[in-house]
């Protein structure tokens, strides 16, 4: 089973550079996508086989989630209930037999910190979901989680110290959910390795010298742990600002 995730800091820009030739080329079992920035109707994709569900920001231009699967799912959920994730398009969770599938976009706490309140209050109804899951099945989240976990998850650590994705309250918050009983993907695979990036500013010959933040994850339930076969981050697909990042692993059985 093959599943990708990517942000594409706005769907219709991506589907310009390539995306759609990556998406057939690549040939994923489910593919989630991030930051969408469009809205119902502004955009139809030629993805023949797979099922869609789309999770619109009632703001225009922003934020924004979808899934495309080759299996039709058990159940669709929108949001985390009545609240600001649901407003912002951010959350989708997809039901299969055998696991639960969140793909996520969250809240960044901006440059000065001016949202950092608000994604930490976030993060603890966030973790609340995915433990309500987690009780019932298995669960795979993926996305873009706005935060580098370690020092070694960016280049340029020593400088970013407090600044929004690398505060010690975000750093935190991802701690405390990997030790409520999940996996980081890639971690379990490489562990050690630096220069695993998926995030790269705009700014000129940045990306080309790999000045980068790894802010994108697959995160899985550790009884997940022996199904887990590969995870990689395909740096040299460009089209966004991020990369996509990929996991295969066998289909868990029913738990």
């Amino acid at each position: 089973m093959k599943l990708v995730s990517w942000n594409v800091n706005g769907l219709r820009a991506c589907v310009r550079k390539g995306f759609l030739d990556y998406f057939h080329k690549i040939d994923a079992d489910i593919f989630c996508v991030q930051e969408t920035k469009l809205q119902e109707g502004q955009i139809q994709l030629d993805v023949e086989g797979y099922y869609q569900y789309w999770n619109y920001a009632e703001r225009k231009g922003y934020s924004g989630t979808a899934v495309f699967t080759k299996k039709k799912p058990l159940s669709v959920n929108y949001g985390l209930g009545n609240d600001s994730s649901q407003v912002e398009g951010r959350i989708i969770t997809l039901e299969f037999d055998s696991f639960y599938l969140v793909n996520v976009y969250t809240p960044n706490s901006q440059r000065d910190l001016a949202r950092l309140d608000i994604r930490l209050e976030w993060e603890d109804r966030f973790l609340e979901h995915i433990k309500t899951l987690d009780a019932m099945k298995p669960v795979v989240l993926c996305g873009d989680l706005n935060v580098a976990h370690h020092e070694i998850d960016l280049k340029n650590y020593k400088t970013n110290h407090g600044n929004s994705g690398f505060t010690k309250e975000e750093r935190g918050k991802m701690t405390r959910l990997l030790n409520t009983g999940f996996v980081d993907t890639l971690r379990h695979f490489h562990p050690e390795t630096e220069g695993l990036y998926t995030w790269w500013s705009y700014m000129k010959t940045v990306r080309e010298r790999n000045i980068g933040w790894r802010i994108d994850y697959f995160i899985v339930s550790n009884r997940l742990e022996n199904y887990l076969i590969d995870s990689q981050a395909h740096t040299e697909i460009y089209g966004s600002d991020h990369c996509p990042i990929i996991l295969e692993m066998e289909a868990p059985k029913n738990h």
